[in-house]
C-alpha cells in the first residue's frame, strides 16, 4: 500500500525553523514528484514546492521563496521541506502529496492541488 507520512511540524516564533520530513518507503521517485501544500483553517490548500521525478527541478510558491527549500534523500525515500525565518500565516497544515508521471525522471512539478496520493499532514504553528 502507498503510504505517505509526514512529521516534524510543531510550534515555533516567528522567525524561527522547523524541517518538515515526508517518508515514502513505496514510491518510485523516478516515476513520481513529491508536493509539499498547506492548508490554514477557513483556506483553501495551496502548493508551497514540489521537486521533479529527476530530483533536478523544483518550484515554490512565490510566497516562500527565498525561505524554504525542497530536497530528498532517494536512498532513505524521503523528501524534506526545510522552513526558515517562519512568519504567522505560515501556520497551516502540510501536507506531502505524490504526482505520478508515466515518463521516468521528469525536469518538471507542479503545484496543483490534483496530486494522485496525500499523507495526513502535520501542524505547523508559528506564534509569539
Amino acid at each position: 500500500q502507498l503510504q505517505l507520512v509526514e512529521s516534524g511540524g510543531g510550534s515555533v516564533q516567528p522567525g524561527g525553523s522547523l524541517r518538515l520530513s515526508c517518508a515514502a518507503p513505496g514510491f518510485s521517485f523516478d516515476r513520481h514528484f513529491i508536493g509539499w501544500f498547506r492548508q490554514a483553517p477557513g483556506k483553501e490548500r495551496e502548493g508551497v514546492s514540489c521537486i521533479s521525478s529527476s530530483g533536478l527541478s523544483t518550484k515554490y510558491a512565490d510566497s516562500v521563496k527565498g525561505r524554504f527549500t525542497i530536497s530528498r534523500d532517494s536512498a532513505k525515500k524521503t523528501v524534506y521541506l526545510q522552513m526558515n525565518n517562519l512568519k504567522p500565516e505560515d501556520t497551516a497544515v502540510y501536507y506531502c502529496a505524490a504526482y505520478f508521471y508515466e515518463v521516468y525522471g521528469t525536469m518538471w512539478c507542479h503545484l496543483k492541488a490534483d496530486y494522485d496520493y496525500w499523507g495526513q499532514g502535520t501542524q505547523v504553528t508559528v506564534s509569539a
